[in-house]
């Protein structure tokens, strides 16, 4: 599976919220096991990033999901793991094609 640093970020956080360093645990985890990785994203993608972000701002979408989008643009994936299914119903690839969502 592959996520973006703004996304992981989100994910610890939301993790300790929830269930404190032992859900965070969990999601390192996953990462020193490679079952997830990290993907780089740099300044060619920030323009990308906050395009999006303008274009949605009435949901208004933030950066974790706009380094998603990006990161599924680039590389032509369609399927997205994400318990924000509301907003990922509306974001579309290349502005014309829904994502395949999981779970």
């Amino acid at each position: 599976m592959l996520t973006t640093w703004p996304a992981f970020t989100e994910a610890m956080y939301l993790l300790g919220e929830a269930n404190g360093w032992r859900a965070q645990t969990a999601l390192w985890k996953m990462v020193e096991q490679g079952n997830l990785e990290v993907a780089r994203q740099g300044p060619e993608h920030y323009s990308r990033m906050r395009s999006l972000m303008q274009k949605y701002q009435d949901r208004p979408m933030d950066l974790a999901d706009a380094s998603l989008v990006c990161l599924a643009e680039q590389l032509g994936v369609r399927d997205i793991f994400t318990l924000d299914r509301n907003d990922f119903q509306t974001y579309r690839l290349h502005g014309r094609h829904a994502f395949q969502l999981w779970p």
